[in-house]
């Protein structure tokens, strides 16, 4: 028997409710590889399936986390050997298929990243699909031309996983950032990360102009809804927007007057089925440029069992950084 977080939905209310509980190792869904499973995350999106708050769970039961590092016990894919240090992101994991918030998990071995030698299973999960969204964000906003020369790089959310990571990543590479965040009282954590000016989301997360003053040549944006449309507008000629998560909603209140009046490019991320060589080059700039110190920083341990907990302090916005759950703690 295992220990795990399991996801169940009644079928009186269809209401979901989470539980730590046992597992039979039975009970694990199909998959060629076993992974002992070391190190978990708890992200936005598990918060949303555990606390029933968000459509996140596509079937139940569910064993949440949509991260996971650790290693393999049992393999019949080629690419895997019983040993091997791996870790996962996205994939559906903790939405469609039982994911890393448990002791063991089996899953497909074609979703598997082999860990980078210079990262262990922890420091793997306190980047986690936070660190590795901002990576692949990064790389997206490099791939359309951005340079440190070209101007001032925003992070919204800075306070969050995907923020703290982007503003961690933009400055080891000589950007400089300007860091919006709802808690000014963080302003010191958040220069400690690199960033060189701090302003209030306030400025960006209510109705705005079409078009307003260009203030940044690029940005990487895990808000949405009128923080992004915010930000388009105040990006300068030919700039580059990232927008990789939704947390103030879904919704885009936008024209298209800055990408026809100014040219800017809004690039979509999605972080969940990237392929693999993609998620290997993103790994091995993540395992380059963080300098392992800061992880401590961005990231805090807890224990599986407070998990649930947890989440309601990461919805009510009250959590900085990230959280590392410990399994088999």
């Amino acid at each position: 028997m295992f220990n795990a977080i399991v996801v169940q939905q009644t079928e009186a209310d269809r209401r979901s409710h989470a539980a730590l509980t046992q597992l039979d190792p039975e009970s694990l869904p199909p998959g060629d590889v076993l992974v002992r499973v070391e190190w978990s995350t708890l992200n936005y999106k598990d918060a949303l399936a555990i606390t029933g708050k968000g459509a996140v769970v596509r079937r139940f039961p569910m064993v949440p986390g949509i991260d996971l590092a650790g290693v393999v016990e049992h393999s019949e894919h080629p690419e895997w050997t019983v040993g091997d240090r791996v870790l996962l992101n996205g994939w559906g994991i903790g939405e469609a298929h039982w994911g890393g918030l448990a002791q063991y998990a089996r899953v497909d071995g074609d979703w598997l990243t082999r860990l980078p030698p210079s990262l262990n299973t922890h420091q793997a999960m306190a980047i986690g699909t936070a660190g590795y969204t901002a990576m692949l964000s990064l790389l997206a906003l490099e791939r359309h031309g951005l340079t440190p020369d070209r101007g001032e790089v925003l992070v919204t959310g800075a306070n969050g996983g995907v923020g703290s990571y982007a503003i961690t990543l933009l400055a080891a590479r000589g950007y400089r950032v300007v860091a919006a965040t709802g808690r000014p009282e963080e302003a010191a954590f958040l220069e400690r990360l690199g960033a060189a000016e701090i302003i209030d989301r306030s400025e960006l997360s209510g109705p705005g102009k079409p078009l307003a003053k260009a203030q940044w040549f690029a940005a990487i944006d895990s808000v949405g809804s009128y923080t992004l449309a915010n930000v388009c507008a105040r990006t300068s000629p030919d700039g580059l927007v990232a927008a990789c998560g939704l947390a103030q909603g879904m919704d885009f209140p936008a024209t298209v007057a800055p990408f026809i009046l100014r040219g800017v490019s809004l690039l979509g991320i999605n972080s969940v089925t990237r392929p693999a060589e993609e998620r290997r080059h993103a790994w091995a700039r993540l395992a380059e440029d963080i300098e392992p110190a800061l992880l401590d920083a961005i990231s805090r341990d807890i224990r599986l069992s407070e998990t649930l907990e947890a989440a309601e302090r990461l919805l009510a916005g009250t959590v900085r950084g990230r959280l590392v759950v410990d399994v088999n703690g």
